[in-house]
């Protein structure tokens, strides 16, 4: 008897099905649980998944595909890149890439890295904040309501933790926020119940090598020995990681703690901009 031959899948096919059963506790059902717990599509949403070409972006446009074609909730995805003055070796990096997945991406140019580059003062928040105006932009301009990020689990520590240490301040990281300069957008984050550990898991698993952030603040950081440089998210990173050996909780923890914010227990909290003191009401509370 003749069997017929088992047909080999395509890279880009073996790539999503590591996702659906190698990684499927760790990345599917993460990304599944974000997207019901915090609302973030619903029907007739057209999302501009938006790409700078690293791991978290890209994992994300790749799942956001997958779930469009199962899901029961109909919505649209552009797939959006921001070229902000990347050099052609990286341009090129994320066009194959993009290739590999079969992500169908729409490229559009700024020159966010000449302006960024050239100030010393707070140069990544300055990014950021161009970055995210551009794409609101572009994204608005095609006909989209919502714009999506690839920040995952770790950012959201991270930034609680940095909010503490260097902003004092109680800060976390929103799942979705309604944008106050561009009416009726939305910005997403479907990745923010992803360990970043486990992105890199699956990355390496498949032999995948993305583009880092590809400015020169970045590569003082690389070039620096420590792997910290003048960076703060690097510096907390790596103290998360410490407290972790001992402490292997410490990161479901803080996501839990924003979770549960108890504000009776704060002396001075801020709501809608505006600041408030316990002493508003606690004589009504004896």
């Amino acid at each position: 008897m003749i069997y017929p031959m088992k047909r080999e899948l395509e890279p880009h096919q073996l790539i999503e099905r590591s996702i659906n059963k190698k990684f499927r506790k760790e990345l599917w059902g993460p990304f599944v649980t974000a997207l019901k717990r915090y609302e973030l599509i619903r029907e007739g949403d057209k999302i501009a998944v938006c790409i700078s070409g690293g791991k978290d972006s890209m994992l994300m446009a790749k799942l956001l595909q997958m779930i469009q074609k199962i899901s029961e909730v109909s919505f649209e995805l552009e797939f959006l890149s921001m070229d902000p003055g990347y050099s052609e070796r990286n341009r090129k990096k994320i066009e194959a890439n993009a290739d590999l997945l079969k992500i169908p991406v729409r490229f559009f140019e700024s020159n966010i890295f000449d302006v960024a580059n050239n100030t010393e003062d707070n140069p990544c928040y300055l990014c950021a904040r161009m970055r995210r105006g551009h794409l609101y932009a572009k994204a608005k301009e095609l006909g989209c309501n919502k714009i999506a990020l690839g920040h995952h689990f770790s950012d959201v520590i991270e930034t609680t933790v940095m909010g503490m240490f260097y902003g004092a301040q109680l800060q976390g990281m929103m799942p979705k926020l309604h944008s106050t300069n561009f009416e009726g957008m939305e910005l997403i984050r479907p990745l923010y119940c992803i360990h970043e550990d486990a992105i890199i898991a699956w990355r390496d698993y498949n032999n995948l090598e993305f583009l880092q952030c590809a400015c020169r603040f970045t590569e003082k950081r690389d070039t620096s020995g420590d792997g910290i440089g003048d960076s703060k998210r690097q510096e907390i990173k790596f103290l998360i990681r410490e407290l972790r050996k001992t402490n292997p909780y410490l990161e479901k923890n803080i996501f839990n703690s924003i979770h549960a914010v108890c504000l009776d227990t704060f002396p001075e909290y801020k709501t809608g901009g505006i600041k408030h003191s316990f002493l508003e009401n606690y004589d009504g509370r004896k």
